[in-house]
């Protein structure tokens, strides 16, 4: 292993306006010294000690060993424990009480492997429980939500390829019924889930790569998604989405994170369509993830892209939205399939984690300091 890595992870400082963050990264902000497939990370507090822990999904398209960072209280990260006896391959986790005992399970997806819940016995220890979804789909991200308002929480599945999936939680972890959306040919990579015409109903908003459409599926209130409102070219290949309203205007955007690229803001409107856009990143980076959250204390959201082949950027929102400033977060060309945004040591500023395959994953501390007028 290379240690000297650790010296080109330099802090990169940013400037907007009186607001001065800085990211910082040493050789203790990583999870691990492993070199592993990495797709995807959950971040939660899974024991229950008031700070925030990290699942690791490993493996992709191999078998590879999903891992448990515990946090020490500081954002370091000094015990791991393995997820399961098993090695999968996994592409996405998510954490969410699935059996409503007030502690946070996880849920795994996987590629062409079952799908499983793993319990939590409240302490952090967990136990594999009941599987979800098709049982050798093509597992490319899972999302979590009370889509049905029934009171728990569902799990939504974007299989690439295949017909993507809403399995139902009976309540108790369960998940014994699955309604398909999206169209089956579908090439869905991302999903998110919000009300985006306010008539009280979840709605989806899909991702879809290899020069697929990209759209709204309007919720009927009755899980019926028949009405799609169409946002982007009509042939990107996107990779992650975020749905906010960035622009302060009551109406839900869609921030997009696309392959090869220029990577979109499309705002909501009072029409429902989303045919005003701002091109945040006018690059043609091979962007798989995106992340949002106030990165200087400005009260405006600022986004984090997570790129393959390519330094991972920020970029500092000018407070209307419309203009954007393009940070380098560091100088490694690695790939990262997920990048999240959480407070890790409990100094209430956002830090930056990276989920890196075939190379470490790493976190970066924020340390802005605000300056008052």
């Amino acid at each position: 292993m290379k240690y000297i890595l650790f010296a080109l992870f330099s802090c990169c400082m940013l400037s907007v306006h009186s607001q001065k963050p800085k990211f910082f990264n040493n050789s203790r902000t990583i999870l691990g010294i492993n070199k592993e497939r990495t797709a995807s990370m959950g971040v939660g507090d899974i024991d229950n000690d008031g700070d925030l822990d990290i699942v690791v999904a490993n493996g992709r398209h191999w078998p590879g060993q999903n891992r448990i960072f515990v946090n020490n209280g500081r954002g370091i990260f000094t015990v791991s424990k393995n997820l399961g006896t098993e090695q999968e391959t996994s592409y996405s986790t998510e954490l969410a009480d699935f059996d409503g005992d007030g502690d946070l399970d996880i849920a795994v997806g996987n590629d062409m492997a079952p799908n499983y819940i793993f319990i939590n016995d409240g302490a952090g220890n967990f136990i594999k429980g009941e599987s979800f979804g098709e049982k050798y789909g093509h597992t490319r991200n899972i999302v979590v939500a009370d889509i049905d308002n029934d009171g728990d929480i569902d799990v939504l599945i974007t299989n690439r390829g295949s017909e993507n999936e809403i399995c139902l939680n009976n309540g108790k972890g369960v998940f014994t019924e699955v309604i398909g959306f999206g169209d089956k040919k579908d090439s869905t990579i991302d999903v998110e889930v919000a009300d985006m015409n306010g008539d009280g109903h979840l709605d989806l908003i899909l991702a879809n790569r290899d020069d697929q459409p990209n759209y709204v599926y309007l919720n009927n209130g009755n899980l019926k998604f028949s009405k799609k409102i169409p946002y982007g070219t009509g042939n990107d290949v996107t990779r992650s989405l975020a749905v906010i309203d960035l622009d302060k205007d009551g109406y839900k955007d869609i921030v997009t994170a696309n392959i090869g690229e220029p990577n979109v803001i499309y705002f909501g409107s009072k029409k429902g369509t989303y045919d005003r856009k701002v091109v945040f990143d006018d690059s043609s980076a091979e962007s798989y993830s995106l992340s949002i959250g106030d990165l200087n204390g400005d009260d405006s959201i600022d986004l984090v892209v997570g790129n393959v082949g390519g330094p991972n950027m920020v970029f500092i929102n000018s407070g209307d939205a419309n203009s954007w400033e393009k940070i380098k977060l560091n100088d490694q060309n690695f790939s990262t399939y997920d990048i999240l945004t959480y407070d890790l040591n409990g100094d209430h500023k956002l830090d930056i984690i990276e989920s890196n395959s075939d190379e470490l994953n790493l976190f970066y501390f924020n340390r802005f300091t605000p300056k008052f007028p």
